[in-house]
């Protein structure tokens, strides 16, 4: 309580400070400024003045005050705008009495227009030696921990604005975030993709396995749903003719919260007409060898303490395979009495009856998934556990989908999209059953996308990439909340 009133204290006297202002005819909440450089252009363009030298040009920044140094006549000071942060200089002499009058009353927080000439002091250190500034805003609020960064992992997240603005490195993440973003549409669109944008409230889920959200249209007095996915859309505009789409936007998963699990999240989806898997997977490979090139420069990275290196060709393996290297399983030549064996053998989260597709994909995320730390294709699905993928031609029991594993997560997941009518309505006639029987992560049947198959589609590849997992790998961050700007928290009790 002692705290709660200490600081509706110092914001009742900040309060008394702006009605000060105001008085003597000051806009504490001031209009725009025209600044002639951001900092770090400003610093970049003197970095060859030498010590005691001033450059000629009159130049003017704006930003937040980060930091106040005040000895008598003269005051040093912090400025920081998105690029960077540089010192300025005040002299009562060279600004004016009444100005630095009014300076004396700038604090920590405030946000200023300023403008004057260029010079390196005997430190070594580029400063603005300041002629003229105009107050643009006064803070409120006093920065947290006197300025030297906000720690508490649940306030940085349930105020992202403070976050910024006091730890550098978050602002990093997100500008590497934007940056992730272009490139990926740069790629796509040099490659003749098309970006479309498709629901996102869907009268029938689908495109994944997962628990929606629901809502209510009040005018048309019915239900519905926050997409879980995009590609039951993406999918009709390839029947269309529409032969290269992409979508890069949020989905909704009613589901657990945890380091790698948002509720909302973005993701990408692209399909391509006459590809299959193995086309995704080099377009895969390409994309992200592009990203990361454009915004690290090096296709090494560290990640959790790991060095990864995307170097292609990336590392490729069947399921099956791996299960088999990391267990000694061949669950290819294994009866249902087997697979029952099995389950109590590894002691594997399986409920309800026994689903050979269910148990082979628990073998994997127990026992293979953990050993993914470079990146590594895992090909050939269980049938069961993929109700929108294509069979292989060769073995009926295996479909023609790869996910891409790094660090032990899942990165991206990509089919030869089954485009057979009447074995896709078969198989969500399936889903169905399941979700009858409780399993309200099943697909809903969408009598309305079988429609669109019958109008024929091509032979299509299809892929997702988790954003949000991409940009944890490429800024180190440990947590999905570390990425996206304002992560879904539990409520304040």
């Amino acid at each position: 309580m002692e705290i709660k009133k200490n600081i509706t204290e110092i914001i009742s006297n900040k309060w008394e400070e702006i009605e000060e202002l105001r008085r003597e005819g000051i806009d504490p909440f001031g209009h725009s400024f025209n600044r002639t450089y951001k900092i770090k252009d400003l610093i970049e363009n003197n970095k060859d003045l030498q010590i005691g030298e001033c450059g000629k040009e009159k130049v003017s920044i704006a930003g937040r005050l980060m930091a106040l140094r005040v000895h008598g006549k003269a005051i040093f000071g912090d400025i920081e705008d998105i690029s960077g942060r540089v010192q300025i200089y005040i002299k009562s002499n060279k600004v004016g009495a009444d100005a630095f009058k009014l300076f004396v009353k700038i604090a920590i927080g405030d946000i200023l227009g300023l403008s004057g000439l260029i010079f390196r002091t005997q430190t070594g250190e580029i400063t603005v030696f300041v002629e003229e500034f105009t107050l643009l805003c006064k803070s409120v609020r006093s920065l947290p921990e006197k300025w030297h960064g906000l720690k508490d992992v649940e306030v940085r997240y349930r105020k992202r604005y403070l976050d910024l603005i006091v730890n550098p490195s978050v602002r990093e993440i997100f500008i590497k975030r934007s940056k992730v973003v272009q490139s990926i549409r740069n790629f796509l669109d040099d490659k003749g993709f098309l970006e479309v944008q498709t629901p996102i409230m869907q009268p029938i889920p689908g495109g994944a396995t997962a628990r929606p959200f629901i809502t209510h249209h009040n005018t048309l007095h019915r239900d519905l749903y926050l997409r879980i996915a995009t590609e039951l859309y993406l999918k009709r505009l390839i029947v269309g003719g529409l032969e290269k789409v992409y979508e890069l936007g949020c989905d909704f998963r009613n589901e657990g919260i945890s380091t790698k699990h948002n509720p909302e999240f973005t993701m990408l989806e692209l399909y391509e007409a006459y590809g299959d898997y193995y086309s995704m997977m080099q377009i895969t490979e390409e994309l992200i060898v592009y990203i990361l090139k454009n915004v690290l420069g090096s296709l090494e990275i560290e990640f959790r303490g790991n060095k990864i290196d995307f170097t292609p060709p990336w590392k490729r393996i069947s399921m099956y395979k791996a299960i088999e290297d990391a267990v000694g399983i061949r669950v290819d030549k294994m009866s249902p009495k087997d697979f029952s064996k099995v389950v109590k053998e590894y002691n594997l989260n399986i409920k309800g009856s026994i689903n050979r597709g269910e148990i082979i994909n628990e073998l994997f995320e127990k026992f293979v998934e953990p050993t993914l730390i470079q990146p590594t294709f895992i090909l050939d699905y269980p049938l069961e556990i993929s109700p929108l993928s294509k069979q292989k031609k060769d073995n009926p029991e295996l479909v023609e989908r790869f996910e891409l594993f790094v660090n032990s997560m899942e990165l991206a997941n990509a089919f030869t999209e089954l485009n057979d009518p009447a074995e896709q309505k078969r198989r969500f006639e399936e889903q169905v059953a399941k979700r009858e029987a409780g399993d309200m992560e099943s697909h809903f049947m969408d009598e309305d996308y079988i429609e669109a198959l019958e109008y024929g589609m091509p032979p299509t590849g299809g892929l997702g990439i988790g954003i949000d997992r991409l940009i944890m790998l490429l800024t180190n961050s440990d947590s999905i909340k570390e990425v996206i700007l304002f992560p879904q928290l539990k409520s304040i009790e």
